[in-house]
């Protein structure tokens, strides 16, 4: 008998996927923020797949207390930094910042330098993003040359605004940032698909914010999302190095299962085997 090893760029359903032109084999995008070193930051990220990592633009010159830089412990060859305005309460605040996370990237010749990661959250507790203040920063990046990757609610209509005023992409959240309730409404990003990816099928829908375990992951994969966003995730998990290897293999296996087809779900039992030639006694026949 024959074995087949497969890889990822073998195996069925696995195919890369692409935002503004460029191509990914990773569709798990990962955070560089709350590790509890920058050692296991790095292994986590390498254990993780990604191909894209975020870093906010606001920490990228912080050192920890031994004098290091975030920077030194990213490969900045292997990886596509997605510069993002956490932390930003205002369009002005968000379009300033994305402005300085371009300046640093374009030093280190980065891809990602025109791109951005854009949050303007509306207030503290919830840390859900400000729709109005989003689309007036999505306009103002995208007519300054940026890719927008936009942080969104799970409301289908604002999403689909988000997209018209110039997202590269949209990413609606499972559920608040770092609360690791997972994807709490399952119908609301079937929605947001399903608006954004009309006439549109490439049309990349990021689910972003909320994920706690890696079985979050598969289901927002299942449910036909082209990538998940997390950190606190691994960041917070009490091995985060096996919890990035965990998240990794959920991707993976939710976009399977999606591109798979999943059979129907039934009120009743289908028997697996047929009921006909059957010799043992069958109720009601």
């Amino acid at each position: 008998m024959t074995t087949t090893t497969t890889t990822l760029s073998t195996e069925p359903g696995l195919a890369p996927f692409s935002i503004a032109g460029k191509s990914f084999n990773s569709r798990l995008l990962v955070g560089t923020g709350k590790y509890p070193t920058m050692e296991s930051m790095e292994a986590s990220l390498d254990a993780s797949g990604a191909d894209i990592i975020t870093v906010a633009v606001r920490r990228e010159r912080l050192f920890n207390d031994q004098g290091k830089s975030l920077l030194e412990y990213i490969d900045l060859d292997r990886y596509t930094i997605l510069p993002n305005t956490a932390g930003c309460f205002s369009a002005e605040d968000a379009i300033r910042v994305s402005r300085l996370g371009r300046d640093l990237l374009e030093q280190l010749d980065n891809p990602g330098a025109n791109w951005v990661k854009l949050e303007v959250l509306g207030d503290k507790k919830t840390l859900l993003p400000d729709p109005v203040g989003t689309i007036e920063a999505v306009k103002e990046l995208t007519s300054d040359g940026f890719n927008v990757l936009c942080y969104s609610s799970d409301d289908p209509i604002t999403a689909l605004r988000i997209k018209e005023a110039g997202a590269t992409a949209v990413m609606p959240a499972g559920s608040p940032i770092g609360s690791g309730q997972g994807v709490l409404n399952h119908n609301n990003i079937v929605l947001c698909l399903d608006l954004l990816k009309e006439n549109d099928p490439s049309y990349p829908v990021i689910v972003d914010a909320g994920v706690g375990s890696a079985s979050d992951v598969a289901v927002a994969m299942e449910l036909g999302a082209d990538a998940v966003l997390l950190n606190t995730a691994i960041a917070h998990a009490q091995d985060p190095i096996m919890m990035a290897h965990a998240m990794r293999k959920a991707c993976e296996a939710g976009h399977q299962s999606y591109q798979a087809g999943r059979i129907p779900k039934k009120r009743y039992a289908t028997a697996s085997s047929p009921m006909e030639g059957a010799i043992s006694y069958i109720p009601g026949e």
